[in-house]
């Protein structure tokens, strides 16, 4: 996170915040499964083969479906070249629509297959040398180095951006819960302020230089 300028470093804890918005939604709407997540997708995957084996390919599914997402975003970012970070969050918004005009149909299963895919795409928002450099919907590798940093810290090192990832992951956080409630309160209309809200982070992205 240190690596990027200021307005980068705001956009990715504001895309970290898409990401908890959406696997919020996703997780109230599909019994407790994820669309971002796919560490807890694993776990689940798991416990449900030897608990419920027929119910273990949703899971499946599910991680299959954002592989496929991941698969597609790094596709749209090679062909997008430098205009890659507006390219991938526009795609996100479109999926993200879709997902909403299939809920708004009472289709779950193409809404779950929009959201996932959509989740494995925004992961290709912020590359090095055609790797991820900054992992969006998911936060272990950023707590690890919260607190790598806070133990430079500690012990008279010096540490720099360590709290960049402390924002990541409470962007992430708070997204989760402001998804939460929209799903809770105002689920009719909670993916089309996602969709919303990729398009503005879209527009954001093309302003960068």
């Amino acid at each position: 996170m240190h690596r990027f300028d200021r307005p980068r470093r705001a956009l990715a804890i504001a895309a970290a915040g898409l990401a908890g918005m959406v696997d919020a939604a996703g997780f109230l709407a599909a019994d407790r499964y994820f669309v971002s997540f796919m560490s807890g997708n694993t776990t689940r995957f798991g416990v449900d083969l030897v608990e419920a084996p027929q119910r273990a390919w949703v899971p499946a599914a599910l991680i299959a479906g954002f592989v496929l997402g991941v698969c597609g975003g790094a596709l749209v970012a090679h062909a997008a070249g430098a205009r890659r970070k507006p390219a991938v969050l526009g795609s996100v918004a479109v999926l993200l629509a879709l997902a909403a005009l299939a809920q708004a149909g009472g289709s779950v299963g193409a809404m779950m297959a929009l959201l996932v895919l959509a989740m494995g795409a925004l992961n290709n928002t912020f590359q090095r040398d055609g790797e991820v450099a900054v992992g969006l919907t998911y936060m272990t590798g950023a707590l690890v180095k919260l607190g790598q940093g806070l133990a430079a810290r500690l012990t008279g090192k010096a540490a720099t951006g360590w709290s960049d990832w402390g924002l990541l992951w409470f962007g992430l956080a708070a997204g989760a819960a402001l998804g939460a409630a929209g799903w809770l309160y105002l689920p009719a209309l909670v993916l089309w302020g996602a969709a919303l809200y990729a398009a503005f982070l879209t527009f954001t992205a093309m302003q960068l230089r």
